[in-house]
């Protein structure tokens, strides 16, 4: 086994911090979204991992992970079929593990593994039950949860089970993905070739996913997402330096080198390894990066990345602040803040 992880597109929606890094590579909960999918899948003994890159952030991505892994360039983006085929000399005669980069998932991917090799299957698909069907590709199972067939996108859904971004494939994909023709939208889509081996007789079921699934293209969802996982993983520790004056209520994680002073700190939150919180409140679901300096200020329900630094601000909440960026008041006495701010930006409020 195998695992593929789609790591292409340009992350328009999450514009200007994708100017600077692919979305990918975002930190949530002071960690990197693709970090997670990687981490469990290791948990699941898979070692070996290709990723499929665009153009434009592919090197990032090399540069983070390093030499131990595989990468392959998708020089247009032509749809998640076609991804497959950029990396067919990766796949070679293994089953896979397929993955969209910018999702994240609570459920671990170890019960979806066990159940694709004791049923012997071609294709098992992760699904979720959605409330809106109609802006994801949807299956349609058999009692015996076997895919009957796949929509993308329907008008009029015929159920409400989405297809979300976990597949696992055995060699036969290969030639599905071949197979197939590009659809309306000018791309190769995944379910076009799932559907193609449900047309030939091969076995292909559909697993329904129990916990959250979040997919993380725009700003909103981003902050969900280090909302969930604060919410999962945070719990009361402290490794830096808090003083008297300080208090921590509730899950607080404080990383190495932190150091508080004169403030408070409401979990679930999370503080980099560095960071520097002076005469500030965090709030909840809250991540401050490494090295990150907050000063005479209140941050809510925000991802600050690394360097950043928030001075004599009254409230700033509902935002992301991109990798050494700068925010300051003059006399802090102005409204609460929402930004969406790429790294190194430099915003000076004036009254």
């Amino acid at each position: 086994m195998k695992a593929l992880i789609l790591c292409g597109g340009k992350g328009t929606r999450l514009r200007p911090l994708t100017y600077a890094m692919p979305k990918h590579l975002i930190p949530i909960a002071n960690k990197p979204i693709l970090d997670y999918a990687v981490e469990k899948i290791h948990r699941c003994g898979i070692q070996e991992i290709g990723f499929v890159v665009s153009p434009e952030t592919g090197q990032e991505i090399r540069d983070h992970y390093g030499p131990a892994y595989s990468y392959y360039t998708q020089e247009q983006p032509l749809g998640i079929a076609h991804a497959v085929q950029v990396a067919a000399s990766f796949l070679e005669d293994d089953s896979l593990l397929l993955f969209l980069g910018d999702n994240l998932l609570e459920d671990d991917f170890q019960g979806a593994l066990d159940q694709f090799r004791k049923e012997e299957l071609d294709a098992l698909i992760c699904l979720k039950e959605v409330e809106d069907p109609r802006r994801f590709g949807v299956a349609v199972l058999d009692p015996q949860g076997n895919i009957e067939r796949l929509i993308e996108k329907p008008k009029d859904p015929p159920s409400k089970l989405a297809i979300l971004g976990l597949y696992l494939f055995s060699p036969a994909v290969l030639l599905a993905v071949k197979a197939i023709s590009s659809s309306w939208r000018n791309e190769y889509e995944i379910t076009d070739a799932i559907q193609w081996l449900v047309d030939h007789g091969r076995r292909v079921k559909g697993r329904e996913t129990r916990g959250w699934w979040m997919d993380t293209g725009k700003k909103e969802d981003l902050l969900e997402a280090n909302r969930y996982l604060l919410d999962t993983y945070a719990r009361l520790e402290n490794r830096g330096e808090v003083d008297e004056g300080s208090r921590l209520v509730g899950r607080v994680m404080i990383e190495e080198g932190a150091i508080i002073q004169h403030s408070t700190l409401r979990g679930p939150c999370m503080v980099g390894a560095g960071a520097r919180i002076l005469r500030s409140t965090i709030d909840p679901f809250t991540s401050v990066g490494p090295r990150c300096l907050v000063e005479d200020s209140t941050v809510a329900f925000s991802v600050l990345m690394e360097e950043s630094c928030i001075r004599s601000i009254p409230r700033l909440e509902e935002s992301i602040i991109g990798r050494r960026a700068v925010i300051e008041e003059e006399d802090g006495n102005g409204p609460r803040i929402r930004l969406h701010a790429g790294d190194e930006t430099e915003l000076r409020i004036a009254h």
